[in-house]
């Protein structure tokens, strides 16, 4: 069985949690794209962890953890990442890292950093984690696999090739230092001596677990807005936050997908900028914030403030419908609890005109919520553990967004610790 574990809206919504949970009964743990520009935090026995790079089986001693292809792989961060974890008693992960995973290198940290300065006021919000000149560089098919870097005449053929691009970009549009071929050699040599222990064909691995009935779980990073293709385009990530791309980034048939679990917040928050039509501002929102999450709505790579708003059931059907949710888990629901009535937005208005699908970005800049008020709990839900025992605006809460979103809640996250779940 493989279940994709991804979120219906701009990330954030508490992935991390719902798969290390999840994890408990399976196998195998798949990352399938994205790299370290985004993080899942987790509470657990050990303590609270920010993962970026990492599958969030780690914690588990019978998981296999993989790095599938469709990563971008900062081979230092991940080992780096690692050590964080055993430096912290959480016993070494089980880690494999496909041998057709691409290497993210210093220097499209640095276009990332510099293409950032140079657009200024108009920039795209980058976490400068090199994700979009990484993206573009394989597939302009001038990118660095794994694999490679076990064969010195390819690597300075690709070497070669990458200095004659960048240098010419260094130089004239960034007017800053140039690449040196013989320390990206050396550099990539000391990648190789890294990664060597868990390098390995895992779309190979992968498919022969799925032969033998093994639990496979794919993890996304980000949400399904921040989809190259259907999210908020420009401002968007570089690789695809869907689960169909799951059986492309960890190498399986997309049939193997059964089930897909979609994670929706009980409220909506964003990192970077871009349409977020239930956006909230000033005390409201600096509530919200502050009340939000583990500790606050800060994003777990950046610490920047996450912008926030109400629940957009608009954007989350859409959501769901694209990443094909057969079951949706909703989380940090015990945030809301201090509220006497909560805002839902339900509709846009669009020109003057009312609608229920979500458009592409250029009339979604223009879309104004409108809001559906439903009566608050007022008290903490924390501890709670069976669906019945909820107060009955927190179950009216729970049941409207189902009937919202067309997607059946079966998860319902009351905490940020693993046992604050109610499955329903």
């Amino acid at each position: 069985m493989v279940r994709a574990i991804v979120g219906a809206s701009f990330g954030d919504e508490g992935k991390g949690k719902i798969t290390d949970m999840l994890a408990e009964n399976s196998d195998i743990v798949v990352r399938f794209q994205g790299g370290s520009n985004a993080g899942h935090t987790i509470v657990n026995g050990y303590g609270k962890f920010a993962l970026h790079l990492l599958p969030s089986g780690v914690f588990y001693d019978h998981i296999t953890n993989v790095i599938g292809n469709g990563v971008a792989l900062n081979i230092p961060y991940l080992v780096k990442e690692i050590k964080s974890l055993t430096d912290r008693n959480v016993p070494a992960p089980h880690i494999y890292v496909s041998d057709r995973a691409q290497v993210l290198m210093p220097y499209h940290v640095l276009l990332d950093t510099y293409e950032e300065e140079r657009l200024a006021g108009k920039s795209f919000g980058s976490t400068r984690s090199g994700i979009a000149p990484f993206y573009s560089d394989k597939y302009a098919k001038i990118g660095i696999q794994v694999s490679e870097l076990f064969d010195d005449a390819i690597l300075r053929e690709k070497v070669e090739r990458v200095c004659e691009l960048k240098n010419v970009l260094l130089e004239h549009l960034y007017h800053k230092p140039l690449l040196d071929k013989q320390e990206l050699m050396d550099e990539l040599h000391s990648y190789r001596d890294m990664v060597e222990p868990y390098v390995c064909d895992t779309s190979a691995f992968l498919c022969k677990a799925l032969k033998e009935g093994k639990s496979i779980l794919l993890e996304g990073q980000l949400g399904a807005l921040k989809d190259p293709d259907h999210g908020i385009y420009p401002m968007v990530t570089s690789s695809s936050t869907l689960a169909a791309y799951g059986a492309i980034g960890a190498g399986i048939p997309p049939y193997s997908i059964t089930d897909v679990t979609a994670v929706v917040k009980a409220y909506s928050s964003a990192v970077g900028a871009g349409a977020f039509v239930s956006e909230i501002f000033g005390d409201e929102a600096e509530e919200l914030r502050h009340r939000g999450g583990d500790g606050g709505e800060y994003g777990a790579t950046t610490g920047r403030p996450r912008r926030v708003g109400w629940l957009d059931t608009v954007s989350v059907r859409y959501g769901c419908r694209l990443q094909g949710a057969t079951e949706a888990a909703f989380t940090v629901l015990d945030v809301l609890g201090y509220l006497d009535e909560i805002p839902v937005c339900t509709a846009y208005e669009i020109d003057g005109t009312r609608t229920g699908d979500f458009p592409a970005t250029r009339l979604l800049e223009k879309a104004k919520p409108v809001f559906t008020k439903l009566p608050g709990w007022k008290c903490d839900i924390r501890g709670i553990k069976k669906y019945e025992d909820l107060p009955e605006n927190c179950r009216r809460y729970i049941e409207f967004v189902e009937k919202e979103i067309e997607t059946p809640i079966k998860l319902i996250s009351n905490g940020p610790g693993r046992d604050d779940i109610i499955f329903r």
